[in-house]
């Protein structure tokens, strides 16, 4: 297990993507600034998706160009498609892209338009583009733990995806259980077949939603797999909109908790994250996820 962990600050976009009440671009910033305030580095920031589909990132553009601009920060935008893409570099603001890669091809159909094969297809051509213009790109292959259509994903397969996806270098290979399914035992598995099929220098994310509470120990056994990025959000909110009963990502706030005690360095303050979490309550005007935020940190 590393002693260190990079946290990818997801609120922004993954966060706020399946929120039936749009939230404005200004308390989008805000929601940034105080992930800023609590240390986060690297933030997802928003999607670059059609309008129609998903509303709540309507403003992708706006958001950008409202970003603090920080040498020390790494602000990311997810897309689903080439046009998605050619959108994020428009912006000259974010100095990351995340592609989407399905695990299945009904999930990708509905999720982007793409089967499998397209998608990867599709993301080899802007890897390729983003790697001989200096441009850091990511890969998450998305449903790797289970399908909400399809059900149970054959790891091989997610593996398969991951080697055609290595060959044009992506910065990092993330596995994301979109629909929270994973139990330890197999997030174990699976990473451990990854480190195996892609070798030690290939970074590992992982994108965990805790749909049915196993999202903090999907983490920890991540964690025990080597991985060196951990996806979390302010307040545990978050969902996808194409994936039926998918709701919210681990909280980031939940997390840092179990690095705290477990002696794992991340560099996230704690207590600025939960009353960043207490304040997207209020915006959200619901409760959110977040254990931390009830209970509070220990010792207190």
């Amino acid at each position: 297990m590393n002693g260190q962990v990079t946290i990818m600050e997801v609120s922004p976009r993954d966060g706020l993507q399946n929120e039936s009440a749009v939230v404005s671009t200004d308390d989008k910033l805000r929601l940034i600034d105080r992930a800023l305030d609590a240390g986060c580095k690297r933030i997802e920031v928003t999607s670059f998706v059609h309008p129609e589909r998903v509303p709540q990132m309507a403003d992708a553009e706006a958001v950008c160009a409202g970003l603090p601009q920080r040498g020390d920060v790494t602000y990311a935008g997810l897309v689903l498609n080439e046009r998605g893409y050619r959108r994020l570099l428009a912006t000259e603001r974010l100095n990351e892209t995340g592609l989407v890669i399905p695990a299945s091809d009904t999930f990708g159909e509905r999720n982007q338009g793409l089967n499998v094969a397209d998608a990867v297809a599709m993301a080899g051509k802007v890897l390729k583009d983003a790697r001989e213009r200096g441009h850091r790109a990511q890969a998450t292959i998305a449903v790797a733990f289970g399908c909400p259509f399809e059900g149970e994903v054959d790891p091989d397969r997610v593996v398969q995806i991951a080697c055609q996806l290595a060959e044009e270098a992506p910065v990092e290979i993330a596995l994301a259980d979109t629909i929270g399914v994973g139990v330890p035992m197999q997030v174990a598995d699976l990473f451990g077949r990854l480190r195996l099929a892609l070798g030690a220098d290939m970074p590992l994310r992982a994108h965990l939603h805790d749909t049915r509470n196993t999202g903090i120990a999907n983490a920890y056994a991540a964690l025990q797999e080597g991985v060196e990025t951990l996806d979390a959000s302010i307040g545990g909110v978050g969902g996808c909109p194409f994936a039926p009963n998918a709701s919210g990502n681990i909280a980031t706030e939940d997390l840092v908790y179990m690095l705290d005690r477990g002696g794992i360095e991340h560099g996230v303050d704690i207590a600025t994250l939960i009353d960043a979490a207490g304040w997207l309550e209020g915006v959200l005007d619901k409760r959110v996820p977040s254990m931390l935020l009830r209970a509070g940190p220990f010792p207190a």
